[in-house]
């Protein structure tokens, strides 16, 4: 009975071709074979593969988000601070007045802003009395403020406010002005236009260094 099972095997299988059955393969034939690995195996799916994937999806994820989050553009902003000083010269036909202002640029991004091209005009009555331009303002630091000064040259030439002005009579000389501030910011690669409108009130009869608040053009 053995003897006819062990027959019937040797029917049903043949020789291997690279070993003829020895179990053994020739050497300088290794790189030649090629090994064949039903589906079931285990060695083809391989553990926490899906954990893997997942992981590096969610690396992946993580590391735009905070890109985004640190290099999306936020608001600059522009706000006015106080009146500093004005000196102020009589001339026969005209009154002289050179004011100081202070003002604070709001850098709320991560990255430095540089803040260049402001402009500001000194309107009384909507006349034009001075004017001023400032090529290079100030680099403003990340999530900070930076306070500025900038002094204007007011020129009043009207000849009734040129009187009034000169009146010692008058224990105060109020002048109103009306301040238009323009100015160019650049930072993450753009530029942005800045604007802000300003009110205030000055002695246009003599010297003040007594600081007072600007006020901001109501909305």
């Amino acid at each position: 009975m053995q003897l006819w099972l062990e027959t019937t095997k040797l029917r049903e299988t043949v020789h291997c071709p690279t070993c003829d059955g020895t179990g053994r393969i020739p050497r300088g034939q290794e790189s030649k074979l090629v090994a064949v690995i039903p589906c079931s195996d285990q060695r083809l799916r391989p553990r926490h593969t899906k954990l893997y994937v997942a992981g590096s999806v969610g690396l992946c994820l993580l590391a735009c988000g905070l890109v985004l989050f640190f290099l999306f553009p936020r608001a600059v902003t522009l706000s006015p601070v106080a009146f500093k000083s004005s000196y102020v010269y009589f001339t026969d036909d005209s009154v002289q007045i050179n004011i100081t202002n202070l003002f604070n640029i709001t850098n709320n991004n991560f990255l430095a802003v540089q803040a260049y091209n402001l402009k500001i005009q000194a309107i009384n009555f909507e006349v034009v009395v001075g004017t001023v331009s400032i090529k290079n303002v100030a680099s403003v630091k990340p999530l900070s403020n930076q306070m500025v000064s900038f002094m204007i040259p007011i020129n009043v030439t009207d000849p009734g406010l040129s009187n009034y002005c000169k009146k010692t009579s008058l224990p105060v000389h109020i002048l109103y002005v009306h301040l238009q501030i323009s100015m160019a910011v650049y930072y993450l690669a753009h530029n942005e236009q800045l604007s802000l409108e300003a009110y205030e009130y000055i002695d246009c009869g003599s010297n003040s260094t007594k600081a007072h608040n600007l006020h901001p053009q109501a909305p």
